[in-house]
């Protein structure tokens, strides 16, 4: 951010710090990209596989699954917090996605569990899915199953409704 007085401002040691490795002039973008690239020197990075949305190499998974090892308990604990209170609409958009993608997967496997796949079976689903007409598919399918998705959420946490309770007496 180049000022008019230049020579009236002497310059600092932050002037020095504000580098965009973006290119893209959005701040934000730029802050996240130093953040990533001070983090992680190598630039294989899990946080930006997870941003992009690109199917996962073989070592990326393997540092996914480092990682996630390594925050279960953080995990865990968030888990059971975000269990006592009533999902927002964004997260029940995200929940029909993904069961969405799920039913997607397993017309593609012929219902081949995930688990049972190998990782370049996963890696070739997964760019399958990616493409711009299963995209589609998968929003059409994610659309049409949110009030089915939204009313699981309410009966969850409602518990179970009073007529569904046995009758007792006569």
């Amino acid at each position: 951010m180049p000022d008019k007085n230049k020579e009236d401002k002497p310059l600092r040691f932050k002037d020095f710090l504000s580098v965009d490795y973006t290119q893209t002039g959005d701040e934000n973008q730029a802050v996240n990209a130093k953040k990533r690239k001070k983090d992680i020197p190598t630039g294989n990075t899990n946080e930006e596989a997870v941003e992009t949305d690109e199917a996962l190499d073989i070592t990326q998974r393997r540092a996914l699954s480092r990682a996630l090892k390594r925050n279960k308990a953080k995990i865990q604990m968030g888990r059971k917090r975000a269990s006592k209170r009533i999902a927002t609409i964004d997260k029940l958009k995200i929940r029909a996605r993904k069961q969405a993608r799920d039913i997607l997967v397993r017309k593609l496997t012929k219902d081949i569990p995930k688990s049972e796949l190998s990782m370049a079976r996963k890696k070739d689903i997964e760019t399958r899915l990616e493409k711009p007409a299963m995209k589609a598919k998968i929003d059409r399918m994610a659309r049409k199953n949110l009030p089915k998705v939204r009313q699981a959420e309410i009966q969850k946490k409602r518990g179970k409704k009073s007529d569904d309770k046995p009758k007792t007496g006569n």
